[in-house]
């Protein structure tokens, strides 16, 4: 009969008469112990939380994993790409990361910390607490000033008086409609819980609940007067027996990715995981060297500082492990301590953190604060702030079984102070004392750099706060106004969760005008070409039938394509990625990148589409409304296909000096101009062959001042007119039912990818065209345009001159061919052409017309 385990609640529970009641399994995520603190007697110690008691890494990370995927159900996929973290200091920063990590949102921790040069956002009190205190810093002063869910995360509800003067002092600055508490544990009373729902009530927002168990805590009234004569009794922790010889010391410096955040002190993203995720592998083979395991490239003497005693280190692996984390840096050790067990293999590595929590050790098995060890804080500590810290359960005891073979002491560099390793009372001189091994990991403390985003208009330093003396609030930046994104079916045919427009919508409005007046102006000077619309070509029966047939031949091929952007853009980029199609060519292929992520690996990724114009770059509000609603390196742009590559220009151009990646994801890339594709060939993509019908039956965009005001997206109309030869839906639905068929092929392309040392953009394309233009007498590259794609365009919207074919190019071009006879155009055929085709629009057209506008419009894209 296997023995029952004893809890660890029970020595309080007998002694200080509290009780503990509610869920089956509330016993065995929380014991008990006393704090030494006149405002609360009692500590819940959590089993599962990773802070006073050692345990499994991979239990710690999945209890905040489990909480965040419950979250993500219950916003639903479009709420949770929008929702943000906010974990409390010190105790909930690796269970709000670990909750942001299941839910894959950015995230931010609450800090007692200040940080110089960083001024508070914002603050509030935790007011049971024995330091009460807590600064908001995001670097990105965005992170905050969104509107989706802000999701709370503690570990432990008592009163819910923390969340409360937390989001009374959020949502005055920032208004939101929903709040999510989460939370290990909710203890509240039912007086508790009224008081938040009447708050809730209010402010009229919605407050929703998650925790893994609910309960009561049962106190006598005299509690705090119990606790006291019971500390008194007990008295203080003993002196630690002198060791034989003090363990080994090895200082590891880890190759800590740059400027990657070592926490969420400042924000932490998911493309801020997605790297560190690839790190952990690597930076757990130094942590195994250092503990003797040879398993990341041998000990060698490469690992720093090493300080005797213990007869060094040997090349056997301990059979106990502990990654111990300091205070509020809890994530990274977490991390780092599931990569190491994961890399040693069996069951040898335990997770736990220092405190600065003061409470009572009794090394009984039925209290939880089994043993302790007090040290002097070593991070330079502000004036208020106490001046011992804590780690507890590390030291053995009087039980031997309990005692680990090797400590991981993780800290960052502030942190890294003589105090840490001088004096009888230091926590090193201690841990050398109760352990075999020492390695102390020492983490780059990042420092963000402000602005963030220096090309976009943030409040100077000086229009950010002074830290005030809490609980005082503190004032946040103004919060950025933006129109809202446009959806179908109110705008475009497609479904509303499968695009957000960031367009004005023009639909009202005369802009068309005949192909020959806007050629003329095109080429002639004055005003833009983006001022006016092509007349939309209305497709022949004939020409149908060709668009059918092209599309029937390339499907599948396309489904690879996409599915090989998607596994590449996932690999590089993490499941935190925003999608954003440049508009319109590029939008169908947003909606099947999106639909391929959610078909293979179960996630929506967010999406809109957003105007960029040659000349005039990307829409700097659509720009403004992407960095304040996600975290800008996470933002991936998409197009169809590349020409000669003037929109990888454009687009590079927009966003330099933003933070912003300028790398451009294509399906076909025969210009060579980028370094995500799904193939190089020039190939038909079949959308390619329509405008508006096969494209949500949404035009061009259009920027014109008199339409277009500084805080206006540019604009487009939605051609509702059109509906009758509409494909878009069968177009997207073709191309996704290839999908399940391709995933093996899918599979293999995108791991080739992956390891193709020729992925650099050589740029061939653009020097093509220049051999052709000066070949044909053409004095301006704009009006040659190769591939398939851009030919066609040349065709429906331009006045072409003549098409180069490429000789023997097959059935990609049949469509090519009977546009080009409709309008008697020559189709010449090529030899060594580097595409399939190439459209030339006519060199010296001149008609005397103008466009819509009744002014000259200048170079097309």
């Amino acid at each position: 009969m296997t023995a029952q385990r004893t809890w660890t609640g029970r020595w309080v529970a007998e002694r200080a008469g509290v009780g503990l009641v509610g869920s089956d399994h509330l016993p065995d995520l929380v014991g008990l112990a006393l704090r030494e603190n006149r405002k609360r007697a009692h500590l819940l110690v959590s089993t599962v939380l990773g802070k006073h008691v050692p345990q499994r890494p991979s239990v710690v990370h999945g209890a905040g994993l489990d909480l965040g995927l419950r979250v993500r159900a219950l916003l639903g996929a479009e709420a949770a790409a929008r929702a943000v973290v906010l974990g409390y200091a010190e105790t909930a920063t690796a269970l709000g990361h670990s909750v942001a990590d299941g839910l894959d949102a950015p995230c931010l921790h609450s800090t007692r910390r200040p940080v110089p040069g960083v001024r508070p956002l914002g603050g509030f009190a935790e007011e049971h607490s024995h330091a009460t205190a807590h600064l908001l810093l995001p670097a990105d002063p965005r992170l905050l000033a969104g509107d989706g869910p802000l999701v709370l995360v503690d570990d432990e509800l008592s009163t819910g008086t923390t969340v409360l003067n937390t989001i009374r002092e959020l949502h005055a600055r920032h208004p939101r409609s929903h709040y999510v508490l989460v939370a290990l544990v909710d203890l509240r009373t039912e007086a508790d819980r009224h008081r938040l729902a009447d708050f809730a009530a209010e402010l009229g927002v919605r407050l929703d609940l998650v925790a893994t168990a609910s309960g009561a805590v049962r106190l006598p009234g005299d509690i705090l007067d119990r606790a006291e004569r019971l500390i008194a009794d007990v008295g203080p922790a003993p002196e630690l027996p002198p060791a034989a010889a003090p363990a080994p010391l090895v200082r590891v410096p880890l190759d800590w990715p740059t400027a990657l955040p070592d926490g969420g002190r400042h924000g932490f993203t998911p493309a801020d995981r997605a790297r560190l995720d690839a790190a952990l592998p690597r930076l757990a083979g130094q942590l195994a060297d250092a503990l003797g395991g040879g398993l990341g490239g041998g000990l060698g003497g490469g690992l720093g500082d090493g300080d005797g005693g213990g007869g060094g280190l040997v090349g056997e692996l301990p059979d106990r492990i502990l990654v111990l984390g300091f205070e509020e840096l809890m994530y990274a050790p977490l991390r780092l301590a599931g990569a190491l067990a994961d890399r040693l293999g069996g069951d040898r590595v335990r997770y736990s953190t220092t405190t600065r929590s003061p409470v009572l050790a009794v090394d009984d098995p039925g209290y939880a604060i089994r043993t302790r060890l007090a040290f002097p804080a070593h991070d330079d500590p502000q004036d208020d702030a106490p001046r011992e810290r804590y780690v507890y359960n590390v030291a053995p005891g009087a039980d031997p079984d309990r005692r680990f073979d090797a400590v991981v002491l993780v800290v960052d560099d502030v942190a890294d102070t003589a105090a840490l390793a001088e004096g009888e009372r230091a926590l090193l001189t201690q841990l050398r004392q109760v352990t075999d091994r020492v390695v102390l990991a020492v983490l780059p403390s990042y420092r963000p750099e402000a602005p963030v985003h220096p090309s976009l208009p943030f409040p100077e330093p000086s229009a950010f706060p002074e830290p005030l003396a809490f609980p005082e609030p503190l004032a946040f930046p103004q919060p950025l106004a933006f129109p809202q994104p446009l959806r179908g079916p109110g705008f475009s045919s497609y479904r509303p969760d499968e695009v957000a427009w960031l367009l004005k919508d023009l639909s009202g409005v005369p802009l068309e005008a005949p192909t020959e007046e806007r050629e003329e102006a095109v080429q002639h000077g004055g005003a833009h070409y983006a001022e006016s619309l092509p007349v939309e070509y209305r497709p022949s029966p004939e020409y149908q039938e060709l668009y059918h047939q092209a599309l029937r031949a390339s499907a599948r091929r396309m489904a690879v394509a996409v599915g090989t952007v998607a596994e590449t853009l996932l690999r590089e980029r993490g499941r935190g990625l925003v999608l954003a199609s440049l508009a319109r060519a590029g939008t169908p292929v947003g909606i099947l990148v999106r639909r391929w992520l959610a078909f293979a690996h179960g996630f929506d990724a967010p999406h809109y589409a957003v105007s960029i114009v040659r000349g005039r770059g990307l829409d700097p509000v659509a720009l403004r409304y992407l960095a304040a609603h996600h975290h800008a390196p996470g933002v991936v742009f998409v197009d169809g296909w590349t020409g000669k590559g003037a929109i990888t220009r454009e687009l590079a151009a927009a966003l330099a000096g933003t933070s912003f990646d300028p790398g451009l994801a294509v399906l076909a890339d025969p210009g060579r101009c980028v370094r995500t594709y799904g193939t190089r060939d020039d190939f038909l993509i079949p959308s390619a062959c329509l405008n508006s019908t096969v494209s949500g039956l949404v035009s061009r965009t259009v920027l014109r001042g008199d339409l277009i005001g500084p805080d206006d997206f540019h604009g487009a109309k939605h051609y509702t007119e059109l509906a009758d030869g509409d494909v878009s839906a069968a177009f997207l639905d073709t191309v996704a039912g290839h999908f399940a068929a391709v995933r093996d092929e899918v599979a293999l392309a995108a791991g080739r990818l992956a390891t193709d040392p020729d992925r650099t953009p050589d740029w061939a394309g653009w020097a093509a065209v220049e051999r052709i233009a000066a070949e044909y007498g053409i004095g301006s590259v704009n009006l040659v345009k190769p591939g398939v794609g851009e030919t066609t365009r040349v065709l429906l919207r331009r006045v072409p001159w003549r098409v180069l074919a490429r000789r023997g190019a097959g059935a990609d071009l049949d469509h090519v061919r009977l546009l080009a006879a409709q309008r008697g155009v020559p189709v010449e055929e090529v030899d060594d052409l580097p595409y399939t085709c190439v459209g030339l629009i006519h060199p010296r057209y001149s008609r005397g017309a103008t466009g819509a506008s009744g002014t000259a419009v200048v170079g097309e894209a």
